[in-house]
């Protein structure tokens, strides 16, 4: 029997797992998952995907599967005595011949201790280990408790998923919301509000269920008073925040300007600070343009300067623009890379002394000892250039750190190094 006072997210959960939506590359046939499933084998093992993709629903339906106890503990509110309690039960239930699922829900919160707590039960057996997380396990747990358990990656629910499963609450009357009548805007409307999140989908469909059932307009209006904004999914210090931001960086790296943007405004839209963005912006214009294009730094130092005056929203559009500049300017990381190789020279070579005739010597002692004898000034030299004066260590002679590139201005910067050097080298 259904008690229809559950939410619809929990009376809709599927019943077993050919009715999973979504992680057809775990559950298909011949996916791993489903292999190991149909052998009646559960390894531990890690759900690593974001909100809303069925890593809970999942965890149950594979214990069921397997005729396992289900345990599960939430690692915002269990301890070490929480997980002993567990142990505890899984090894009573050993005794009688049936096995154990722990499921533990935002395990990567567990520290250390609780991490290594879990250890020798899921080596000896005692209980079969399914963590669940939003966050990428191979910085979040331990290195131990990771070899101990296959991690599997839940995608987001494409928009298809998302349909069909509304399409099941539509017309289950039993567990969903039938005999609704939901018009085709408001449908489309939650599968792009969802956004990948089965969980979220549900909730507004049975926000639209109430309001549409107590009388409520099914129009423009009423759209707009059950559902407000749309919001995309993101985390400003989790995996889709990183993945976005690096998303960004690459687009600009990679001259792609309607990319940059794109992914610029869902960042925006997601509640990323623009301080933050503005930020990363003067990095791209110092790593990835450099000296073939010098106006991309002082343009993005300036619209994040313009962003600090004017503020939100109007501030985001210098930000925008500079988004735009870095993406379509020539590129060049010939800087970046000349910095790292004479920091990997200063690492190698330690204090390398300082060649005499380059010292200053503003006592008797120093020049008698031969500080700055030999030094040519180089305005007194043609074109005030002392072509061949060695100011390198004697260890470092020869060394070449800085080779620009022909692109954008470096192209008049290559050709001037060549002449200073006087070697043809570029």
């Amino acid at each position: 029997m259904v008690d229809r006072s559950e939410p619809l997210a929990a009376r809709m959960r599927p019943r077993t797992i050919e009715e999973v939506l979504g992680q057809p590359h775990l559950l298909a046939p011949d996916a791993p998952l489903r292999a190991a499933i149909d052998a009646g084998r559960v390894p531990s093992m890690v759900f690593w995907g974001p909100p809303g993709c069925g890593k809970t629903t999942l965890a149950r339906l594979l214990a069921a599967h397997v005729a396992a106890e289900f345990r599960t503990l939430s690692a915002v509110m269990a301890g070490v005595k929480d997980i002993r309690e567990a142990v505890a039960s899984a090894q009573k239930a050993r005794m009688h011949g049936t096995d154990t699922v722990l499921f533990i829900d935002e395990i990567h919160r567990f520290n250390k201790a609780q991490q290594d707590a879990l250890l020798p039960f899921v080596e000896d057996g005692t209980l079969t280990l399914v963590g669940a997380t939003t966050e990428n396990p191979s910085f979040e747990l331990n290195s131990a408790l990771l070899s101990r358990a296959r991690v599997f990656v839940l995608h987001p629910l494409d928009d298809a998923a998302v349909d069909a499963m509304l399409e099941r609450a539509l017309t289950d009357a039993e567990r969903g919301v039938a005999p609704l009548e939901l018009p085709d805007d408001w449908r489309r409307r939650i599968i792009e509000m969802a956004d990948g999140d089965a969980r979220r989908a549900l909730v507004m469909l049975e926000m639209a269920a109430d309001y549409l059932g107590a009388g409520g307009a099914a129009d423009e209006k009423g759209l707009a008073q059950v559902f407000g904004r749309s919001m995309r999914r993101f985390d400003k210090q989790g995996d889709a925040f990183y993945d976005q931001i690096s998303a960004l960086h690459k687009a600009v790296r990679g001259s792609d300007p309607d990319a940059a943007l794109y992914w610029f405004c869902r960042m925006i839209d997601g509640g990323a600070d623009p301080g933050y963005l503005a930020r990363r912006l003067a990095r791209m214009a110092y790593e990835d343009i450099g000296l073939a294009d010098p106006k991309a730094l002082q343009m993005a130092l300036a619209a994040w300067d313009a962003y600090d005056r004017i503020g939100s929203p109007e501030g985001e559009l210098a930000l925008a623009e500079v988004v735009i500049w870095l993406a379509v300017a020539p590129k060049s990381n010939a800087g970046y890379t000349a910095y790292k190789r004479a920091m990997a020279a200063v690492d190698q070579h330690g204090s390398a002394p300082v060649p005499l005739h380059i010292r200053n010597a503003p006592t008797g002692l120093m020049k008698d000892l031969g500080y700055g004898k030999g030094y040519r000034y180089d305005h007194d030299e043609p074109e005030a250039h002392a072509a061949g004066q060695q100011f390198l260590p004697d260890a470092l002679v020869g060394a070449r750190f800085y080779e620009p590139t022909d692109r954008g201005i470096e192209s008049r910067v290559r050709e001037r190094v060549r002449q200073l050097r006087g070697d043809g080298a570029a």
